[in-house]
C-alpha cells in the first residue's frame, strides 16, 4: 500500500480541504498535527518555501499547497471525480477556487475585521465579490451541481470559517435577502453528510477564533 502523509492543522480550512478530498477517494493515510506557533522540523522540510501546511506526503514526495494537493489526489486515485471531466469546466473550477482564495476570503475576512470608514469601504467591496458567487450558483445545488466537487471544498472556509466569524462579530454580511443562491449553498454544504463529518467542531472553532480576532 502506498504511504500517505498528512501534514496540517484541524483548525486550518487549508488542510481540511485535503482531509475532505482524500476521504471523498477512500484514501488512507497517517495525520500528522502541526502546532503552527512551533512548526515540526518535517514540516519546514517538506514545504521549505511557504513552511505551512497542509503538505502530503505520498511515497516520501512532498506536495504543498492546498488546491494542487487536491488536483494530485484527484488525478492519482481512483474514486468520485473531485475536477470535472470536460476541460473547460476544469479551467473554471481552477478560476472558481483562484477566485476564492485570492479576492474572497481575503475581502471577506477584511470586511469583518476593519472598523470606521474603512470597514465599511470593506463590506461593500466584500458584498460585490459575493454576488459573483451568487450569479454562479443560479440554478445549481453546488458549485459542482448536484455533488460536491473542488470549488466546493475549497469554498469551506466562506461556507463555515466565516459564518462563526461574522456571529463573533455580532456581523451580518450575508443574507438571504442579498444573497438568496449564495446563502442556499451554505446550508446545503453544512449541512451536508459528509460535509458536516469533515468541519472541525464550532466550540473549538470559536475559542480558537476569537483569539484569533
Amino acid at each position: 500500500m502506498a504511504e500517505v502523509k498528512l501534514f496540517g492543522c484541524w483548525y486550518s480550512p487549508y488542510s481540511r480541504r485535503v482531509e475532505m478530498a482524500l476521504k471523498l477517494k477512500g484514501v488512507e493515510y497517517e495525520y500528522i498535527e502541526e502546532d503552527l506557533s512551533n512548526k515540526s522540523p518535517l514540516l519546514l522540510k517538506y514545504n521549505p518555501i511557504h513552511k505551512k501546511v497542509p503538505v502530503l506526503l505520498h511515497n516520501g514526495k512532498p506536495i504543498a499547497e492546498s488546491s494542487i494537493i487536491i488536483e494530485y489526489i484527484d488525478e492519482t486515485w481512483e474514486g468520485p471525480s473531485i475536477l470535472p471531466k470536460d476541460p473547460y469546466e476544469r479551467a473554471m473550477a481552477r478560476f472558481w477556487v483562484k477566485f476564492i482564495d485570492e479576492k474572497c476570503a481575503v475581502g471577506m475576512l477584511k470586511a469583518c475585521t476593519s472598523s470606521g470608514e474603512e470597514g465599511e469601504k470593506a463590506k461593500k467591496e466584500a458584498a460585490q465579490l459575493i454576488q459573483f458567487l451568487e450569479e454562479e450558483l443560479k440554478g445549481k445545488k453546488f458549485f459542482g451541481g448536484d455533488n460536491i466537487g473542488l470549488v466546493d471544498i475549497s469554498a469551506n472556509f466562506i461556507g463555515y470559517w466565516f459564518g462563526i466569524i461574522q456571529e463573533l462579530k455580532g456581523q451580518e454580511l450575508l443574507t438571504k435577502e442579498k444573497f438568496p443562491n449564495f446563502c442556499e449553498w451554505v446550508n446545503e454544504y453544512v449541512n451536508n453528510k459528509f460535509i458536516k463529518e469533515n468541519l472541525p467542531l464550532k466550540d473549538k472553532m470559536i475559542e480558537i477564533l476569537k483569539a484569533f480576532l
